[in-house]
Order: structure tokens, then sequence, then C-alpha cells
């Protein structure tokens, strides 16, 4: 089972889900524009609710926004499994103290990479304060995959044993090889962060990886998500 740990709510997903043979998928809201999350919780909530056998929603709140705590409570009645949280576009740092009073248990998505807000090291450091809560980078904890940004990403694997990255955007199929060989493939999940990415050249950064075996590959394209965010 191929399981897509990142995307975002659109009338495209289905047809793109099945263009690329991925099954199941973790759908977050986009960015809210000019009302809170709750309106684009309900609505990922909704998609949710009318394709349940494919899709799996997480509640997205601002943890500097007043009521961000209650939002999340209405995403939980909602039924939604996670949380995921932008620290660019919501323009607060992950390792703000707001951010733990939204940290409750639930596995978390953020959006990783981003100068400043989300760096590797700064989610790993919110990953070492909450060592229950399964935390999940996207883009490889880096979005300048230079060799600086591959250490950071691999420093915070080494500190953070409940830190797992995407492969959302990663290019260098010799970094997602490196994090296997030193931590595991039950560290990396795929996503295409669709529609930002097309899931289908998405999937190829894990299948032309050359030193990835089959079973490795298996973790990654969906046996980790499943074990990680579905269960």
């Amino acid at each position: 089972m191929i399981v897509d740990s990142l995307t975002f709510a659109d009338d495209r997903l289905l047809a793109a889900l099945d263009a690329a043979g991925i099954e199941r998928a973790i759908v977050c809201p986009s960015r809210a524009r000019g009302h809170g999350y709750d309106v684009e919780n309900e609505r990922v909530a909704e998609f949710v609710r009318v394709h349940p056998d494919r899709l799996v929603g997480f509640a997205r709140v601002d943890p500097l926004a007043p009521g961000a705590e209650a939002e999340l409570e209405h995403g939980r009645a909602l039924g939604l499994r996670g949380l995921f949280l932008h620290p660019w576009e919501d323009t607060f740092r992950i390792t703000d103290p707001a951010v733990d009073a939204v940290i409750d248990g639930l596995p978390v998505i953020v959006a990783s990479g981003f100068p400043w807000v989300s760096e590797g090291l700064q989610v790993g450091e919110l990953a070492r304060r909450h060592p229950e809560t399964t935390f999940v980078a996207t883009n490889g904890a880096q979005l300048n995959i230079s060799g600086l940004g591959q250490q950071d990403a691999e420093l915070a694997l080494e500190s953070s044993p409940n830190l797992f990255i995407q492969t959302s955007g990663v290019y260098r199929e010799d970094f997602l090889e490196g994090v296997v060989s030193r931590f595991g493939a039950e560290r990396l999940l795929y996503a295409s962060a669709f529609p930002r990415f097309d899931a289908r050249l998405e999937l190829l950064r894990v299948r032309w990886a050359p030193n990835l075996g089959d079973q490795d590959q298996a973790a990654i394209l969906g046996g980790n998500a499943a074990r990680l965010l579905l269960s």
C-alpha cells in the first residue's frame, strides 16, 4: 500500500492519487485567508467524510492565534487525527512556547526547513520537548539541500528518536539513502505535498534511489505512514 503522508485538500486530489497509484493520503488544510482555521479544518473533515477509505485528515492551527487550543479540540471532534503546523505561512517559530500548548499527543507534521522559523535543528528541539509525540518534518527537514542543511537534518534525527522526515521535494537520492543507512528506513516517509509537487515525480525520488531495497522502499512508500499516522 502506498500512503502519501502529506497532501492538501484540493478538488483534483483523488485524480492525482489515482494517476500515481496511491491508495491513501494524509490531507491537511491550506493556509487560511480571511478567516480562522476552523473553516479550513471543517472543509478537510468533510472531504475525508466523503472519501473515508482514501483520506485521513489532520487539523491545522496557528498557535499564536487566540483560541488555537479550542480550534484543535474542534478538529478532534470533527474526526481529524493529527496536527499540521506551518511556521512560515503563519509566522511563528516552531520553538515558540505557544506551540507547546497545542501539542497534545496527536502526531504532528511540521512544514520544515524554513529559515529562522522551522529549520531542522529547531524542529528537533521541539521533538525533544515532547518525547512521547510523533513529529514528521516535511522537505527532508531542509529547503537548502546543501551539506549544511543535510547535516542539521541528520543531527536532528540523531538527537530526537521521535522525529521522522518526509521525502517531498528532496532531489538528493544520496541524502535519502544516507538517512536509511544511518537511522533506518523507518525514519523516512514518502510525501508529495500535492498540489505543490507532482505525486508521480515525488514517488520517483524514492524509486530511483539505487541503494534502497524493496523492503526499505515498501516502508518509506506506505508502511511507516500507516504505522505512525494512520493507526
